[in-house]
């Protein structure tokens, strides 16, 4: 969820996943010259803090959402369709204009203002997001009204580590979609063959990353994926971090929409092959008795490896 208040712009983030409040920094580029304030998960703030465009950073709670409805801003952009946050936009007064979603006080249900029709239209009907083919920034921009511009993303956190490994492979998922998980033994797999030809490797889930406190952090988490030059990784933030960090970057796409990511030329997404007909499914359970994350194999993704280390190795 999101919101944006102008002169101080708001953004709340509260139950959004945290890719898709790293992503949605693009926006911050339109307002660059503007006060912007943000609420979010506090869990999320590292995504944030030190971000050049974002004056204000606060955790939402019951006493934030109290002030933001006695605070007057120039534009109330809210991105989020929970019904209850879209009331609570409502409430938030503004001097000159809306953008996103509002609430529907008849039917309980959130609703889309003037731009936000598609992006509801595909957020909701498994279908029309199947046959979406344009990338999350563009529908973000269209929001607003605006023509994205291949505007990058932004992260808050500045990294403290140094590049000391060729390939970081980022193996861990979110409890939500088990099914963009790629199996272990894939990963083993790709690792052994990666060391044999002389690859430095990191693995998230290595006995020393887990005490260090990488999937407790995320300032942890940030580190270790600036650590490596190349990033290995299903569709999770561990992904949009290596994009946002500039790295080069391999994502293993399954059952979400690779159209809706953009690498920036600095990576590329690989599928199971051969590509089922039903991906991508959008599904927590595969139907079709097998993953077809198992359809990818260790020695593709190798191979691709390979190519993006090579075209690195000829930049200037």
């Amino acid at each position: 969820m999101l919101y944006y208040f102008l002169p101080a712009i708001i953004l709340l983030g509260i139950i959004t996943s945290y890719g898709d409040i790293l992503r949605t920094t693009a926006l911050l580029h339109i307002y660059k010259n503007e006060h912007v304030t943000w609420v979010t998960d506090k869990r999320a703030f590292p995504l944030l803090e030190g971000n050049p465009y974002i004056d204000k950073l606060l955790g939402y709670d019951f006493t934030t959402a109290f002030q933001l409805i006695s605070e007057e801003f120039d534009r109330v952009i809210n991105l989020e369709k929970v019904p209850g946050i879209c009331a609570l936009s409502d409430k938030i007064h503004t001097r000159k204009s809306r953008y996103g979603f509002t609430f529907n006080t008849q039917t309980g249900n959130a609703e889309a203002l003037d731009g936000a029709s598609k992006a509801l239209a595909i957020g909701t009907n498994p279908i029309l997001k199947r046959q979406n083919k344009k990338i999350f920034h563009e529908l973000l921009f269209e929001m607003l009204g605006k023509k994205w511009k291949r505007e990058e993303f932004m992260l808050g956190y500045q990294p403290k580590s140094e590049e000391v490994y060729d390939v970081g492979l980022n193996t861990t998922i979110g409890p939500k979609w088990p099914t963009k998980k790629w199996p272990e033994k894939y990963w083993n797999k790709l690792e052994q063959l990666l060391l044999t030809k002389g690859f430095i490797v990191t693995r998230q889930d290595s006995g020393e990353n887990e005490k260090k406190g990488i999937l407790k952090n995320l300032e942890i988490y940030i580190d270790w994926i600036n650590s490596s030059r190349i990033i290995v990784s299903s569709d999770t933030l561990g992904l949009h971090l290596g994009i946002v960090l500039k790295k080069k970057v391999l994502g293993l796409f399954g059952p979400s929409p690779s159209r809706e990511v953009y690498f920036y030329g600095r990576g590329k997404a690989i599928f199971p092959e051969p590509i089922p007909d039903c991906l991508p499914c959008f599904k927590s359970q595969c139907e079709r008795g097998k993953n077809c994350m198992e359809d990818i194999s260790p020695e593709k993704v190798y191979e691709e490896v390979k190519i993006l280390n090579e075209n690195r190795n000829r930049s200037p």
